[in-house]
């Protein structure tokens, strides 16, 4: 019996990806070099998957949603997409497709648990999803790549650093002031932030997701789960809901 193949699609404001899964199983995650329809037509015919659900953050080519739709069950992830958990916030339809495959993410491996779900992307996204399987809310803020080129684009001499997490706590020149105010800076932000839902939950799990988790990932003094992979597997999950 041939086993369920869903392509789960991610369009970040910084990159393009997709996720591939055979039946519940994630085989493998790549980047896509452009989302033209020629490009996700191709892929398609390659791949040859039976459902398909796209979570997008930019303004994509609608026809997109055609090519998808005519070569697979497709699911656009929407204000109108049945979720396995609800959102008593005052508009719910504003909030982003990722943080709602986020969300879904932490309620499917973590029922009945309050979760503090961080996804470190373009933005730092807190989502925070309570044991009664509640959206309520949490933050957003400059993501590490944000932090760097603003440093660069809003000032008159300070180039474009790189991340790298080899730094000291005290930088010695320009290379090395950035990258420890930058992400020393946000690691400090990270941990201060549970620290605050600390003090009003008291159990709680923390996830960390997204691009940059590896650079955080060791270095938080909070307990953590990390998974590169959640965003994919809330939409896998929200794919079957629907």
């Amino acid at each position: 019996m041939m086993r369920m193949i869903t392509v789960c699609f991610d369009f970040g404001n910084t990159r393009l990806k997709y996720a591939v899964f055979k039946e519940r199983e994630l085989q493998f995650v790549e980047v896509l070099n452009d989302a033209e329809p020629g490009t996700i037509a191709r892929l398609l015919q390659q791949i040859q998957p039976q459902k398909t659900i796209l979570s997008s953050v930019i303004n994509h080519n609608i026809e997109i949603e055609n090519i998808l739709s005519e070569h697979s069950r497709f699911h656009l992830l929407s204000s109108f997409t049945r979720l396995p958990f609800t959102a008593p916030v005052t508009k719910p339809e504003t909030i982003g497709a990722d943080r709602l495959a986020l969300s879904a993410g932490a309620v499917s491996f973590f029922p009945g648990k309050h979760n503090l779900v961080i996804g470190l992307g373009t933005c730092i996204t807190y989502n925070f999803i309570s044991k009664y399987n509640q959206f309520l809310g949490g933050g957003i803020s400059p993501g590490m790549e944000m932090r760097l080129k603003s440093l660069r684009d809003y000032t008159a001499k300070l180039p474009l650093v790189k991340a790298d997490w080899n730094f000291p706590l005290v930088g010695y020149d320009t290379k090395t002031n950035i990258t420890s105010g930058v992400i020393l800076g946000m690691a400090k932000e990270i941990d201060g932030i549970i620290d605050a839902y600390s003090e009003r939950y008291n159990n709680f799990n923390v996830l960390l997701t997204g691009g940059d988790s590896p650079y955080f990932a060791q270095v938080l003094k909070n307990k953590i789960f990390a998974d590169p992979h959640l965003i994919y597997k809330g939409l896998y999950a929200i794919s079957e809901y629907n």
